[in-house]
């Protein structure tokens, strides 16, 4: 038995926070289990929140400035996890960085947060800037956690994450395949804004509006979603498609109908691809409403686990892919991304 100890680090499009994983990972006989030993969500400054809100719109200088800085914080707050903790054996951080530009078409994505200045602040080997090859060989450079799902989660039909964005992954013809359904918490966050809130506390707000048919159809008219998998998602893509269909609506008529929108996508996979058991995770699978909603539209038997694994499945699974990338092990599925070929990805710092 060969057992691995990582920690990972993710922070994820709705800026809710860093999530640190500390996890330890066995292998015997080719077989993977994990076990999540600590792990926390440290919320970010509201000064830091607005810098990664609006690095998109920074100039090169300053975009720069903020990958350096942000990798330095990363460094720093990885350190008083292991201090606090009183961690040891560490063999690798992963870290995922946060999206700033992921336009893969263009053959480029940029995730900041230099894992260099995390190594030099834990003096810990990192492996960060995952997504970067696979956009090089031909891929989205996304979704990568399905590696994680095929290896540590293989009891289930498909993993759904609700996350900024939702995304699934699944067994089609021995291949495992994985692609962003559609926006979740990046856009339900953001309308939430407008009752002075940062989301829609189990859909409450969503529940007592109405929904908009006129909307709700544009909605799923949007080209993306007649398209076949791989397929993924930016803030990019949301600005130009999803928030200029938003106009004098009521503000709780608009979350309502958005609700159901994401609702009717997501059930409408499960259904296509007649999903038995689904795993939900991700910030979304509190809010009940949505869940309700999901559930109505379809047969398939939603799982949601423990809160441990809803909140830090994907700091986890970053964290095994680093121990993938040290193994030099594949960690990023091409059947996943649309890349060329299966490949191990990461820079080591």
């Amino acid at each position: 038995m060969t057992t691995f100890q990582a920690i990972g680090l993710m922070s994820g499009t709705s800026l809710d926070g860093l999530d640190i994983c500390f996890a330890r990972f066995e292998k015997q006989n080719s077989v993977w289990e994990f076990q999540i030993l600590k792990a926390e969500t440290i919320s970010y400054s509201k000064d830091l929140e607005d810098q990664l809100r609006n690095s998109i719109h920074l100039s090169a200088e300053k975009l720069l400035e903020l990958h350096s800085e942000y990798g330095f914080y990363l460094g720093k707050e990885v350190k008083n996890f292991i201090l606090k903790n009183k961690i040891e054996n560490i063999d690798i951080i992963s870290s995922h960085g946060h999206t700033v530009f992921h336009q893969p078409q263009k053959k480029f994505t940029l995730q900041i947060g230099d894992g260099r200045a995390i190594k030099i602040e834990t003096g810990l080997p990192v492996v960060y800037d995952f997504r970067s090859q696979d956009v090089l060989l031909g891929g989205n450079g996304a979704p990568l956690v399905p590696i994680g799902d095929e290896l540590l989660f293989s009891e289930y039909d498909a993993c759904l994450n609700l996350g900024g964005f939702s995304n699934i992954s699944l067994k089609l013809n021995d291949k495992r395949i994985a692609f962003d359904i559609a926006p979740v918490n990046i856009v339900l966050n953001k309308l939430a804004e407008n009752f002075g809130k940062n989301f829609d506390e189990n859909g409450d707000l969503a529940r007592e509006g109405k929904i908009n048919t006129e909307v709700l159809i544009k909605l799923n008219s949007i080209e993306f979603y007649g398209q076949s998998h791989p397929k993924s998602l930016g803030i990019e893509w949301c600005n130009e498609n999803i928030f200029p269909l938003f106009t004098d609506l009521d503000p709780k008529d608009l979350i309502a109908t958005f609700t159901e929108h994401s609702a009717q996508q997501i059930s409408k996979v499960f259904n296509q691809y007649r999903l038995k058991k689904v795993l939900l995770t991700g910030g979304g699978t509190y809010n009940s409403y949505l869940i309700e909603k999901i559930k109505e539209k379809t047969n398939s038997q939603i799982i949601i686990p423990e809160r441990e694994i809803i909140d830090f499945k994907e700091a986890m699974i970053f964290a095994f892919m680093g121990v993938l990338k040290i193994n030099n092990e594949i960690n990023v599925l091409s059947s996943a991304t649309g890349s060329s070929h299966d490949h191990c990805s990461g820079i080591i710092a």
